[in-house]
């Protein structure tokens, strides 16, 4: 891992100082930098991330991003592919209660008891991609309901590709298809990790006009997914 160091080190005090603004190059460096920093510190940060107690394992700047996409979209359905302990189910069924609207269901292989409850929240058990998992998705939206989805489960290239193909009908004209740790397999992180979500995601777009990025999701300069807020447009 490398830290701040050199260059990005030395724009860093510069920007401090107040004496100049970050060029383009050395802000790319500086937020890379922290982002690795932040990411293989991952003991003390994204997985000592909690929301009510609850462990999210998410970089709090997109949970934030998140809540104001609600705020502005404000789904009927949301649906989360890749549960973990439920922090981040419970996190969206949070922000649905302040604005009165909406239902999560939330979907994972691995089946715990010891998930947060909330009126809000359906846990379904399965693969995300499994034919009885989509029907059973499928029963639950209506015709009028807008959509909003998040993919955080197998990071593979192949298997997000497939949920992108699967997932992508269901999204709203104006709602986002949210993928997950797009900053893996080197976008900075885990460069040995293989082609993941971020090329999963290029390679779909390439075939859908429908969906753009919204690079003004990534405001806060460093996401956990880079590329990875796809609107759709048509």
């Amino acid at each position: 891992m490398r830290l701040l160091q050199g260059r990005a080190l030395q724009a860093l005090k510069r920007v401090v100082a107040r004496r100049e603004p970050a060029s383009r190059s050395a802000e790319q460096e500086i937020v890379s930098r922290f982002h690795e920093l932040y990411y293989y510190a991952r003991q003390r940060t994204w997985e000592k991330t909690f929301w009510l107690n609850v462990p999210t394992a998410k970089c709090p700047l997109d949970l934030w991003i998140y809540q104001e996409i609600i705020w502005q979209i404000k789904p009927d359905i949301i649906i989360e592919a890749g549960t973990a302990y439920g922090g981040s189910a419970l996190f969206l069924a949070s922000i649905c209660d302040l604005l009165n609207c909406g239902q999560v269901i939330t979907i994972d292989v691995v089946t715990q008891t010891d998930r947060p409850a909330h009126k809000r929240i359906k846990y379904l058990s399965g693969s995300s991609t499994a034919d009885e998992i989509i029907a059973e998705i499928g029963r639950s939206i209506k015709v009028e309901d807008r959509v909003l989805v998040i993919l955080d489960s197998d990071h593979h290239a192949e298997h997000v590709r497939r949920e992108l193909d699967i997932y992508s009908r269901l999204v709203t004209v104006g709602s986002y298809l949210i993928v997950e740790d797009t900053n893996i397999n080197g976008h900075p992180v885990l460069p040995l990790y293989g082609a993941g979500p971020m090329e999963a995601v290029e390679q779909f777009l390439k075939t859908r006009p429908d969906f753009v990025l919204d690079r003004d999701r990534e405001k806060f300069f460093m996401t956990f997914n880079p590329k990875g807020y796809l609107r759709r447009v048509s």
